[in-house]
């Protein structure tokens, strides 16, 4: 990861709602929100883009009216923005809202921000541009393979950690042993990394894989019909590429299929829709490996409300 944090973790108590799209964390925020004196923290790698809104589900005025929200519409769609720097607004909007006598909600659904936050981050070191590129070419005239069979040799414990085809995490790993002399584990080891939350109750919202599902159809017929063809219309409009790492997100890029003529409408309902539901079920996988998540379904809430009282007022578990 990019970045690092320099300040003291926050020493306050920081609330976080995590889960997969569409099961229903919005409604539950702003409730929670109202009832513990929060205002809501974004986590989520697609609402910090302004100008997308209906794809992205995005607090809507109404409910930024109820509950101040942070995070959202922080960058032009066509503006790089990392976890390094989501960690850094997101402890600064944190401590802002502590500042003012209130308390931080975190939410969403990205987990690498959220990982960000709870075990900090790595401070990569710097890579020739001629090291970059050189692997680059090799690469492209050797293939992944080849290059991931190298990263056993110099590195075993990164390659045991990164998977065969995350072409990303391979070519990072080989930049920065080839950059250094060293291996990526063992900067990982000499760093001293620290979170930036150093007090978080991470609660999960979960249903039952059909109910989900259902729920995701649901939110893209809602999609669908506020307008999503429009948004990204809009954009186009205002010059931003198809190309674009944001305009290839899901929905956006579907969209942009129906109107570069690939997929008839019924196709893109259908594929948006199955994407959706496989981001979903990788969310979970991610999620599902931390076992410091308290789990709940979205029709629990007294036992959710009762599990923060506890946090809040040091008497979980009693």
């Amino acid at each position: 990861m990019d970045g690092t944090v320099t300040e003291s973790p926050l020493a306050e108590p920081v609330l976080v709602l995590i889960g997969p799209t569409a099961v229903g964390k919005t409604a539950l925020s702003l409730a929670l929100a109202e009832q513990f004196s929060c205002e809501i923290v974004g986590l989520d790698s697609m609402q910090i883009y302004r100008h997308m809104d209906i794809g992205t589900a995005k607090a809507t005025a109404e409910e930024r009216a109820r509950v101040p929200h942070h995070l959202l519409d922080v960058v032009d769609p066509d503006e790089e923005y990392h976890v390094g720097r989501y960690v850094a607004d997101a402890t600064e909007a944190c401590r802002r809202i502590i500042a003012r006598g209130k308390r931080p909600l975190v939410v969403g659904g990205t987990g690498l921000y959220l990982k960000g936050l709870l075990e900090g981050l790595f401070e990569i070191p710097a890579v020739p541009e001629k090291v970059r590129a050189s692997l680059q070419q090799r690469l492209a005239e050797e293939g992944r393979a080849l290059l991931f069979a190298e990263l056993e040799q110099c590195d075993p414990e990164s390659a045991s950690r990164i998977h065969t085809n995350d072409t990303h995490r391979l070519l990072r790993a080989l930049e920065i042993f080839q950059a250094t002399g060293l291996s990526w584990s063992e900067h990982l080891r000499a760093q001293k990394v620290r979170p930036a939350l150093s007090k978080a109750l991470q609660i999960g919202l979960l249903c039952e894989r059909e109910a989900l599902y259902e729920r995701i159809n649901l939110r893209v017929e809602q999609m669908v019909a506020e307008g999503l063809l429009g948004e990204v219309q809009k954009l186009l409009a205002l010059g931003y590429e198809p190309g674009l790492k944001a305009m290839q997100s899901i929905g956006y890029r579907h969209m942009l299929q129906f109107l570069q003529g690939h997929w008839d409408w019924d196709e893109t309902l259908f594929l948006l829709a199955r994407d959706t539901r496989r981001y979903a079920k990788r969310q979970m996988t991610w999620f599902g490996s931390d076992p410091n998540i308290r789990w709940f379904a979205p029709s629990e809430p007294a036992k959710i409300f009762a599990c923060i009282d506890g946090f809040f007022t040091g008497t979980e578990g009693e």
